[in-house]
């Protein structure tokens, strides 16, 4: 976990973000998807799991905001929930939104999110995460929809899909035989492609789900986090298979050592938990 911070953040932005107006990079099967179309939030859950073929499926086409790459390294990282010690080829569940006090112009941020890596070996790790987010430096006091991945090393915001605190955000990432991994949203009732990486992460990969907070080591303080509720948590096996809940059986490692005034709380050990402020 330290080696990937020390990468993640070697690369964010000095406060300094751009306005892309190009879609995720995407292959020509991916292409053939519709672009999304303005909706709202969804009223009901997944129907199937996410995949180029999923009913009405579509890809995200609005700006991202991007955060680049900086020299700056802040530390003080709190990681309130688990992964797995073995592959998977894929994973999705549901995160509540809510705001937390992160400060403006700092690097702070709060995040719930899911990750699929791998560990390279001599410092290189890499990945796809995606989730929601709440950051010092993209319009604060907001929550975005955000990826990041280690191809393109960005921070990435999807603002057309509108959340905010009380909202229930349903993610989903995953593979496909050839090693393409894809990040989706439910939105709008229908799955929104987010973004597509071939990452050499192969068609398996280590998982994590976990709300993520970081205060700036310039600035300290105590960032107030509400209690984020996260479920429905339900892993893909590696070469395929229907998916299952991520239960005590999938050999997990949980984040110890909780610190900053953080509980975890595990409700069915883990696909249901909540975390934040005790």
């Amino acid at each position: 976990m330290k080696l990937r911070n020390v990468t993640r953040w070697c690369l964010l932005s000095g406060l300094a973000v751009a306005l892309a107006g190009a879609a995720p990079a995407a292959s020509s099967t991916a292409d053939a998807l519709p672009a999304c179309t303005p909706g709202r939030a969804s009223t009901m859950p997944p129907t199937g799991p996410a995949t180029l073929d999923s009913p009405r499926a579509c890809r995200s086409s609005g700006p991202v905001l991007e955060s680049a790459r900086t020299s700056f390294t802040p530390s003080g990282y709190h990681h309130l929930g688990a992964g797995t010690t073995g592959d998977w080829g894929g994973v999705s569940g549901r995160f509540s939104v809510v705001d937390g006090s992160v400060r403006p112009q700092t690097y702070d941020f709060l995040v719930g999110r899911l990750m699929a890596k791998r560990d390279m070996g001599g410092g290189r790790i890499v990945w796809l995460e995606a989730g929601w987010a709440e950051t010092g430096w993209a319009t604060p006091g907001r929550q975005h929809i955000y990826t990041f991945d280690t191809n393109t090393n960005r921070w990435q915001f999807y603002d057309q899909y509108a959340v905010r605190p009380g909202d229930q955000v349903w993610l989903d990432i995953g593979t496909d035989r050839t090693g393409m991994w894809r990040a989706w949203l439910w939105w709008n009732n229908r799955w929104n492609l987010l973004t597509q990486q071939r990452l050499p992460l192969g068609t398996a990969a280590r998982i994590e789900q976990y709300v993520e907070v970081h205060v700036d080591a310039s600035r300290q303080t105590k960032i107030d986090v509400p209690k984020v509720t996260v479920d429905n948590v339900q892993l893909r096996p590696a070469g395929g298979g229907p998916a299952r809940y991520w239960r005590e059986d999938v050999p997990t490692e949980t984040a110890a050592g909780m610190r900053g005034g953080f509980c975890l709380n595990w409700l069915t050990r883990y696909d249901t938990w909540t975390a934040g402020d005790c």
